[in-house]
């Protein structure tokens, strides 16, 4: 089955759930999302300008957490994933 490239939102998402999962140094959100560095670091920089997550340096180190909005908007969409039909959200999951 070929699978159809991800949106814009599913790859933002899933780089919010991998880090609400507990996922949070950049190389292991990389790996989980399967993107390549560029784009994650631009996807991590939106993400905390929102504040839905929150970036910890520390030692030379980023670490990322997600914050309660994140979680909420986590929550919406899963929400919204119950009602539409499987066809519409089996790409999402």
């Amino acid at each position: 089955m070929i699978r159809r490239r991800r949106s814009r939102l599913e790859v933002y998402l899933e780089v919010l759930r991998v880090i609400g999962k507990g996922e949070s140094k950049p190389t292991r959100i990389m790996y989980k999302t399967n993107l390549s560095w560029m784009p994650l670091q631009e996807i991590l920089n939106f993400l905390v300008s929102q504040n839905l997550i929150k970036e910890i340096e520390s030692s030379n180190r980023k670490e990322y957490f997600i914050m309660e909005k994140g979680k909420r908007i986590l929550t919406y969409f899963e929400e919204i994933r119950k009602i539409l039909p499987q066809e519409i959200t089996e790409a999402y999951y």
